[in-house]
């Protein structure tokens, strides 16, 4: 056997079978029969044995080749369905069949755009049993377009099974949700991960958009802050952020803040401000710029969608030509020298980036959203406190990408009077 892998013949398609008379039969790939030599196999066998070419009619396929992929699975099962039930099978249907899902639990959420033949509407709700049989699960939904009741509410289908609560478990912490009512971005893992390595013993974070704890979880649960506070306005996404921090067990050291999170009575309190909302976190900016603390400043996690071929780029000149705010003088007039000074102050205090990296060559376009946004959150800053602030660049960590051309990323923004 040993011979037969370092030459290269032999077929890992099938499994070494023995024969009724004691003799080891081992595959051999198609077409390399003029390879082998004998004479240099029989060296390679023990003392006494001898090699000879054998023909068997029905090899014994490895475990791996037999094991079948659940998308198989799945197409078997609908097939054998529709045969059973004397319908004609088609490569439209088989196109119609879902390429992807997700398991939450004992649940598999199909993605958008599967099933939408009118002959599986037929075939309810054997089609959903048999479906559910081949992936594993008991309880099956479909999920569409997000909507825009202002929650961003998934419409999201059950199909097989009436409880639309499901349990998932990320790097330890574990969210409880309905599927129904609540987003959850599988694909976020990695700022999760990212966030949990964080060190915010001490600090008090305030995450703006908290849904159903994505990132307030991992800030109390791994990277230790003392305090924090969760704003969310989906009352479904509240229910279910109250029940995970329970579950977790880190209740006690945060306050949720049901709402628009632009009327939020606080200010003066955060380290660090999480605005994990896309495709933009823009309208959250100036209460961020209130939130963090006056006498020590903070860190701003801003996340962005950024298209790569941008129809238009705000650049540092249009940014500076900007209001930032009224200068009154005693009288209540607008000075334009204090007015142009302090414009130039903030300008000169736009961070420039101290460390970029993200899989090698950082876009141009996500540096200059990075440039841009800084000038920005340091206009808004004077505005806020009345004198300028720094801000810096530290980190711009890409998250995901969409197709065609859009990317998921978290400029980390450090801000100081």
């Amino acid at each position: 056997r040993k011979h037969l892998e370092e030459v290269g013949v032999l077929d890992r398609r099938f499994r070494l079978q023995r024969q009724s008379d004691a003799t080891v039969a081992l595959p051999i790939l198609p077409g390399s029969l003029a390879q082998l030599d004998l004479a240099t196999l029989q060296d390679t066998v023990a003392p006494g044995s001898s090699c000879s070419l054998s023909h068997i009619q029905a090899p014994v396929p490895s475990k791996r080749c037999s094991v079948k992929s659940a998308n198989d699975k799945l197409v078997v099962a609908v097939r054998s369905l529709l045969e059973q039930r004397e319908e004609v099978w088609s490569e439209e249907l088989l196109g119609d069949l879902p390429h992807s899902w997700h398991w939450h639990g004992d649940l598999a959420l199909l993605g958008e755009g599967s099933f939408n033949q009118h002959i599986w509407k037929k075939m309810e709700p054997e089609i959903w049993e048999a479906v559910a049989l081949a992936l594993g699960v008991k309880r099956l939904a479909r999920v569409g377009r997000v909507s825009t009741d202002g929650y961003r509410t998934p419409v999201v289908t059950m199909l097989l099974g009436d409880d639309s609560w499901v349990s998932h478990v990320d790097n330890g912490i574990r969210y409880e949700f309905d599927v129904t009512k609540c987003m959850f971005s599988p694909g976020n893992i990695t700022e999760k991960l990212r966030i949990a390595s964080f060190d915010c013993r001490g600090e008090t974070v305030v995450d703006l958009y908290a849904g159903i704890g994505y990132f307030t979880l991992p800030y109390l649960v791994h990277a230790g802050a003392a305090d924090v506070h969760a704003c969310e306005w989906n009352p479904h996404a509240v229910r279910a952020l109250q029940r995970n921090l329970e579950l977790n067990g880190v209740s006690t050291r945060c306050q949720v803040h049901q709402g628009d999170n632009r009327e939020l009575p606080l200010c003066d309190i955060a380290d660090r401000v999480n605005l994990g909302l896309i495709p933009s976190s823009e309208e959250g900016w100036p209460v961020a710029c209130r939130l963090l603390k006056k006498d020590s400043g903070g860190i701003l996690h801003i996340h962005q969608n950024i298209t790569s071929r941008p129809q238009h780029s705000e650049t540092l000149e249009a940014c500076l030509n900007s209001p930032v705010g009224n200068i009154l003088d005693s009288s209540g007039n607008r000075t334009n020298a204090e007015f142009s000074r302090r414009k130039s102050t903030a300008a000169r205090n736009c961070g420039k980036p101290s460390q970029m990296q993200c899989s090698g060559a950082l876009r141009r376009n996500w540096q200059e959203w990075a440039e841009s946004t800084s000038c920005r959150i340091a206009s808004l800053l004077l505005e806020v406190h009345g004198h300028p602030w720094r801000t810096c660049v530290q980190h711009i960590e890409h998250i995901k990408s969409y197709a065609p051309h859009v990317d998921h990323v978290v400029l980390d923004l450090e801000c100081r009077p």
